[in-house]
């Protein structure tokens, strides 16, 4: 009889390590768990021992998963084909061909019904790797040379490489750790952004001509300041290629003709602090979207290649206060605006000529809407996303001088899905300063009750905007009684710069406060079971997650933290660690005392406690570029030494991903349906 012996819960080896700094010493007894390397054994031990742990915990679970998994790819279209689009003779897409994980990109001369020429075979160039992703596929200006790129670890660094769409020839230049490339006009001549093979940062741009030397390509630009990022684009008109250099809160264009890649850049306006701005060439002139004018940015114009004073721009939208103009699409006789108002995102068309105006409506109470893929300017055709909860994401073309609109496709949701099943709402919460934080809705109208258990999630850092777009690994919490809520709270940007500017840096606070704030409203208001309330978050929303137990762990059933950003004040006091210097004007930079106390005092690391903690789930990748692994491998460690509850907590590394999890088409499902069969498990 083989008697399989009960794992134990691991306990870490406390190591005594003390950091310094502003005359505090801060206690770090799980330190050692940091291996930049990944190859010290004692931590790969470690982490094994946490996956054996977990995976004994759930495994009473595994046919629940298995469940769920199978729920999820069922519900996926066998085949799954992009909407064609047509650019210089060619037809292009991208498909799944049925049962394979990756996809394949082809095109066709002239006609779709014409013979198929496959650009890139993912599945081919995946096969025998555990992780693989395709980054740029770029094609020269010809459409006869294509550069691609590849991670193979899951660390997002790439390999550039080339291939000659005539021949079908794979060339020999191989480029290391690129995050970007254009194309000059001369079809022979690239440039890329190099990163910094420690720290990932992006801050080089080479020269390379196809069949030089890799070692002599020419430098022609190093950013200095490594709290900026790097950037390659090629505008509308293809006429100019742009280096941005961006951080936080400053930005930098530099230009080139790119009929004269021998050329020098030069600076469109030089970068002044708290400037953001953004170009575009199109019809002779040069499209800048500017914060100079108003914190949620305006468009302006310019005829000059160089610009010494923004004052003299022409303005085409100026700045509100209520509506942040997020980005535009220039076509012939129109400008498309992306804008955002009371938390929704708004699509208008303007003529050129005329000024008149035309925004698009929507019936979904949330939403997301946006443009779609348009590289053909001269046309009065323009193509457009839509999706919310209960609507698959859906590509329209609308013509925009008769203003007829045509369904080119939506996505399919095989099984018995109907969207008159489901509920979306939007609801406004008062948070405890009087601000009102929006939170959008959805469950089953025939199981909701107002005694459902919840799933709140939100992210609220870097103003990045949690839209709403239909998710069809949602429905099987929906369709067994679950509420999903999305709280779009201070960090985002939701309702505007300022919405961001509340929740960053000495105001970090507010973002948990609103999450917080939001719990409490939803179940008082019968959204939720104050019984079966769980929360989920992501990376920056990992943090969020780590900082709301340790405020307020009586709220939650149940909490999953996906790739947590959690020891924030070490991650931020060590320049080594890739992103840390280009989030300065994030969280704060913590060698400044009154950052380093501020962010101290939310940190999820620092303010583990003896007390009880909700369940918890906590998932990181081995090769994580963006949240290391230590993290949340310190953070569990800590959290089991100290808690005093009974409650699950446990810790899964994926030992072959980063920070995206796994790739391919249907293995990230495994991950969901692992969150999700252990939020079911908790709901009595």
């Amino acid at each position: 009889m083989n008697l399989k012996l009960k794992l134990s819960a691991p306990q870490a080896l406390k190591k005594n390590h003390i950091h310094e700094i502003h005359g505090d010493l801060r206690q770090d007894d799980y330190f050692w768990l940091r291996d930049d390397h990944r190859q010290n054994q004692q931590v790969i031990d470690y982490l094994e021992q946490e996956n054996a742990f977990t995976e004994q915990e759930m495994s009473p679970l595994a046919p629940l998963q298995t469940e769920l998994y199978d729920e999820m790819v069922a519900r996926q279209e066998p085949e799954l084909e992009s909407v064609p689009y047509f650019k210089q003779g060619f037809w292009y897409t991208v498909r799944f061909a049925e049962g394979k994980d990756y996809m394949v990109y082809s095109r066709r001369k002239e006609s779709m019904a014409a013979s198929e020429q496959i650009l890139v075979d993912c599945n081919e160039r995946a096969q025998g790797l555990s992780y693989y992703q395709l980054g740029d596929v770029t094609l020269s200006s010809n459409s006869m040379l294509m550069a691609f790129s590849e991670d193979v670890v899951g660390r997002r660094q790439y390999t550039l490489g080339f291939k000659n769409l005539e021949t079908g020839e794979i060339l020999n230049d191989l480029i290391e750790d690129v995050s970007d490339v254009v194309w000059a006009n001369d079809n022979q001549t690239v440039f890329y952004v190099k990163q910094h093979p420690e720290t990932l940062l992006p801050y080089q741009v080479y020269r390379h001509r196809l069949g030089d030397r890799i070692k002599d390509d020419v430098l022609v630009y190093e950013e200095l300041d490594d709290t900026f990022y790097v950037s390659l684009d090629k505008t509308r008109s293809e006429q100019y290629l742009v280096i941005a250099i961006d951080s936080t809160t400053t930005s930098e264009c530099l230009v080139l003709d790119a009929d004269q890649p021998m050329g020098e850049f030069v600076s469109f306006l030089p970068r002044l602090r708290g400037h953001e701005y953004s170009i575009d060439h199109f019809q002779e002139q040069f499209y800048i979207r500017t914060n100079n004018s108003g914190k949620n940015f305006a468009l302006k114009t310019s005829t000059l290649l160089i610009n010494h004073n923004a004052d003299a721009w022409v303005t085409i939208i100026e700045a509100r206060n209520d509506v942040l103009l997020e980005g535009y699409e220039l076509m012939k006789e129109w400008l498309i605006v992306e804008e955002r108002q009371d938390g929704l995102p708004l699509l208008r068309q303007i003529n050129h000529q005329t000024g008149e105006s035309k925004t698009l409506t929507f019936s979904d109470p949330v939403y997301t809407v946006f443009s779609h893929f348009n590289p053909e300017a001269n046309t009065a055709k323009f193509r457009y996303q839509y999706t919310s909860f209960t609507t698959p994401s859906s590509v329209y073309e609308l013509d925009l001088n008769s203003g007829e609109t045509i369904l080119l496709k939506q996505s399919q949701v095989m099984g018995e899905f109907d969207s008159h099943d489901y509920k979306s709402e939007r609801v406004w919460v008062t948070a405890r300063d009087g601000v009102q934080v929006p939170v959008s809705l959805v469950y089953s109208k025939k199981l909701f009750n107002h005694e459902n258990p919840i799933l709140i999630y939100a992210y609220g850092s870097y103003g990045h905007s949690l839209d709403i777009g239909f998710d069809s690994s949602n429905l099987s919490l929906l369709d067994r009684g679950f509420v999903y809520a999305i709280a779009h709270i201070r960090g985002g940007e939701e309702l505007g710069r300022s919405w961001y500017e509340e929740g960053k840096l000495l105001k970090k606070q507010n973002t948990f406060n609103d999450f917080i704030d939001v719990t409490k409203s939803l179940i008082s208001t019968g959204y939720g079971s104050e019984e079966k309330v769980f929360a989920m978050g992501g990376s920056a929303g990992g943090l969020l997650m780590g900082a709301i137990i340790n405020q307020a762990p009586e709220l939650y059933k149940g909490v999953v933290a996906v790739v947590p950003f959690v020891d924030i004040v070490s991650t931020m006091l060590d320049e080594s660690i890739p992103l840390t210097t280009g989030e300065y004007d994030e969280w704060g930079n913590p060698n400044e005392k009154n950052y380093y106390h501020y962010m101290l005092s939310y940190s999820p690391y620092d303010q583990v406690k003896a007390v009880d903690y909700p369940n918890m789930l906590v998932t990181t990748g081995l090769h994580d570029s963006q949240v290391q692994y230590w993290e949340p491998a310190k953070w569990v460690a800590k959290l089991r030494a100290l808690k005093t509850d009974h409650n699950q907590l446990l810790l899964y590394t994926d030992m072959e991903a980063g920070h995206g999890g796994k790739s391919g088409r249907f293995k990230h499902f495994e991950d969901t349906a692992r969150e999700f069969a252990f939020i079911l498990s908790l709901v009595k």
